[in-house]
Formats: C-alpha cells, sequence, structure tokens
C-alpha cells in the first residue's frame, strides 16, 4: 500500500456525512485536505477538527452545482492529487407522480452536475502531471434500481458510475484513475429527507460514516498502478433485499 501523506485532497461535501469523515480520517493519516460545500459553518468545523490534532485542512466554500464557482475555487486550490466527490442529496417527493421538475433539477445539478463540474476542474492538472485519482461516492441506487430512492436520485446515481467508468477509459492511459463507491444505506442526515425516516435502532444496523471513511482511505493508499474501478457495499442487514413497507 502507498501512503497519502503529503497528498492534496479536495473533498466535495466535506461538511458532513461521508465527505467529513473521509476528511477526518485522511487528514489523521497525514494528508492535506480541502473541504468544499455550502455551509461555511460545517467546513470551518470539520477544518477546526483536524488542525486542532496538528493535521492540514482548509475550506473553500462553493456551490458544487455553479459551474463558473467551481472552476474559480479550483484555480484558487491549485494542486488536487485525489479528488473525493462526495456532495449529494434526495428530496422528500421523489417518486414519479410526485416528482416535479424543479426538485429534479435540484437533484441533478448536485449528483450529477456537482459531481462532474469539479472532475472538469482537475482532469487537466492532474493530465499534466500524469497521476491523479478520482474517487466518487454513487449509491446503492447507482447499481440497482428501487423505489424507495426515487427516479431522480436513482438516474444521478447511475449516471456517475458511467462518468466513472468513462474516465478510467478515457484517461487511464494519462495515469489517472477512478473509483466507484456504490454504498446502501448510510446512517446520515439525508435519511432524514425521505417520506419515512428510519428509526435510530434501523439506523445503528447501516453502515456507518467510518465504514465509508475506511473504505476512502483504502482506495486512496492503493499504489498508482492499481485502479480499484468500483466498490459496492450494503449493512450485512440489508433493507434493500428486506423491501421497505413504505415508499
Amino acid at each position: 500500500m502507498s501512503s497519502v501523506a503529503g497528498k492534496r485532497v479536495w473533498i466535495t461535501g466535506g461538511g458532513s456525512g461521508v465527505g467529513a469523515g473521509s476528511a477526518l480520517l485522511l487528514a489523521e493519516r497525514g494528508a492535506e485536505v480541502i473541504v468544499s460545500g455550502r455551509r461555511v459553518d460545517k467546513l470551518e468545523e470539520v477544518v477546526a477538527q483536524i488542525t486542532t490534532k496538528g493535521g492540514k485542512a482548509s475550506a473553500v466554500a462553493v456551490d458544487m452545482g455553479d459551474a463558473t464557482a467551481v472552476e474559480q475555487a479550483a484555480a484558487k486550490i491549485g494542486q488536487v492529487d485525489i479528488l473525493l466527490a462526495s456532495a449529494g442529496l434526495n428530496v422528500p417527493n421523489r417518486s414519479l407522480d410526485k416528482l416535479g421538475t424543479a426538485d429534479w433539477d435540484t437533484v441533478v445539478n448536485v449528483n450529477l452536475n456537482g459531481v462532474y463540474y469539479p472532475i472538469h476542474a482537475v482532469l487537466p492538472q492532474m493530465r499534466a502531471r500524469r497521476d491523479g485519482l478520482v474517487m466518487i461516492v454513487s449509491s446503492w441506487a447507482g447499481r440497482h434500481v428501487g423505489r424507495l430512492t426515487g427516479a431522480a436520485y436513482t438516474a444521478t446515481k447511475h449516471a456517475v458510475v458511467a462518468l466513472s467508468e468513462t474516465i478510467n477509459c478515457e484517461e487511464g492511459s494519462n495515469g489517472i484513475r477512478s473509483t466507484v463507491i456504490m454504498p446502501g444505506e448510510i446512517a446520515t442526515d439525508i435519511l432524514k429527507a425521505r417520506p419515512t425516516p428510519p428509526s435510530q435502532a434501523d439506523m445503528d444496523r447501516m453502515l456507518q460514516v467510518d465504514d465509508l471513511a475506511e473504505t476512502v482511505r483504502y482506495v486512496a493508499e492503493m499504489p498508482a498502478h492499481v485502479c480499484v474501478n468500483e466498490i459496492l457495499l450494503s449493512p450485512t442487514w440489508n433493507r434493500f433485499y428486506q423491501g421497505f413497507a413504505e415508499v
């Protein structure tokens, strides 16, 4: 295994959930972490947790769905050795009979555009160095279609799986690798947006943020000649196999 010590890691959606958890762990392993998202207070909390332990971190607030703002943020950040695109959301009204065009646009703008824009911004510098790692947090819904996650979320999560494979197809010869991580249910705040939020007891049996952070660390520490194309993981108690009473 290689080391992330001294690597510069840009994490989108870095103020909470998988992004924040991964930032803390990668910084602990010696990486310099730059966290981005819209909520400045959350980003600063993550930075404070890292720097008080002697780690190196900074925050660059940006709306990942704004292409111009993302390009400006990337220019401000400079070299990015590893990009972790973990920003994502869903909406409460997600079935086709309830999903409006505004909600569709909201999900697509964050889950698809907000993944592509930072990738587009960092690829030129990675090509120039002939080295770089992209990690995209998709979802179980990026592999399996189900009613619970809804049309917009499922479509965008499938799309970023294809985007990751396209990066490997087109950019592998340039020394660039991409991994798409497709987790089942994770106990994060996004679950509160469900029409029927899960109970705390159910959330305790799901994947935890630390589980995903360890997955990110594993991929980040793989040597440059190894491309982990995709990872599909779920809780052992997988409710997508059990079925849901209400969607």
